[in-house]
């Protein structure tokens, strides 16, 4: 599966490489298989957005609200 931010495939490439370096709310990560970190990590970065951000839709139902 690729990454679908700059900031997902750096943070996967960090958790393949260089674990101890991981935010404690990435650690998470830890839990993936080495092949799947390197399938995140592998991704090309030309073309992804720099970060994903919450989807209308998906802040709406929730937060039970529309997103400020």
């Amino acid at each position: 599966m690729p990454a679908v931010s700059k900031k997902q495939q750096i943070a996967m490439a960090i958790a393949e490489h260089e674990p101890e370096k991981l935010y404690a709310q990435n650690k998470g990560m830890l839990n993936m298989t080495q092949s799947q970190l390197h399938d995140f990590a592998a991704t090309k970065r030309s073309g992804l957005p720099q970060s994903k951000g919450l989807q209308r839709g998906l802040a709406k139902q929730k937060y039970g609200g529309s997103p400020a």
